[in-house]
């Protein structure tokens, strides 16, 4: 039985914690799992109350309700992308194997049946969450969701934005989204899906295989290069994507 007057969230105690997840899995309210995410992963930090709240979230996973299961599996995944953070709550990994299982095993499932883009892109990052891989896991969802990565560049370190999605793939400094007239960008340089590897192969063929090809084809130029328009530094978009800044 977990003791959740002993655990802390981001407000601190965490003995409030059961009775919020009891609401949440009761009724179908998006501002309690509001409440939920401010307190276990708060702007991306997670602690110890984070990781004992992972068996209910993996038990509202499995829902017949698919709101409930998919808010679910992203505050799990979420909170999964932060296990490297120092949280105070020791090896968590392998302290929730089963739980992180079967939230892996839900997510593949709701995958499958995704047809909402911005839902399938959350649940793609989820996934990676639960898989442990490092960056993407917290980078993945919020670039391809807005169709930009805003990243430094490796030579000059101007501040620039990778733009992916209806506005077209290009690499440009300025704000091109406030701007009527043309800005100075690059196009990016996609890589051919069968040129691609680790990773980007996984996610390109997942994205396909799922029938979502728009983000198949997006993920081939978030895994391809772009070129600096301020200095004409040429770089790896993911590289720059998952480096610490």
């Amino acid at each position: 039985m977990t003791d959740w007057s002993r655990l802390s969230h981001a407000y601190g105690s965490a003995e409030d914690i059961p009775a919020l997840l009891a609401r949440v899995a009761a009724g179908p309210e998006p501002e309690l799992w509001n409440d939920l995410w401010s307190a276990l992963c708060h702007q991306g930090s997670v602690y110890p109350a984070s990781f004992a709240a992972l068996p209910r979230l993996a038990h509202m996973a499995g829902d017949e309700d698919r709101v409930r299961a998919v808010n679910a599996l992203n505050l799990a995944g979420a909170i999964m992308a932060g296990a490297g953070q120092p949280h105070g709550a020791g090896d968590v990994r392998t302290r929730y194997a089963p739980e992180i299982a079967s939230l892996l095993a839900s997510v593949n499932r709701h995958l499958r049946t995704a047809t909402d883009r911005t839902e399938y892109i959350d649940l793609l990052e989820s996934m990676l969450g639960f898989e442990g891989i490092a960056g993407w896991s917290e980078e993945l969802a919020w670039g391809l969701g807005n169709e930009e990565y805003e990243i430094p560049c490796p030579g000059c370190e101007t501040d620039l934005f990778v733009v992916v999605g209806e506005r077209g793939f290009f690499c440009t400094a300025e704000d091109y989204a406030l701007s009527d007239d043309s800005v100075e960008a690059r196009p990016l340089r996609p890589t051919r899906p069968a040129d691609l590897e680790g990773l980007g192969r996984r996610l390109h063929d997942i994205a396909l295989a799922d029938g979502h090809h728009d983000v198949a084809h997006a993920l081939t130029f978030v895994f391809g290069s772009a070129t600096c328009p301020d200095c004409e530094t040429d770089f790896s978009v993911a590289d720059r994507i998952t480096s610490p800044l």
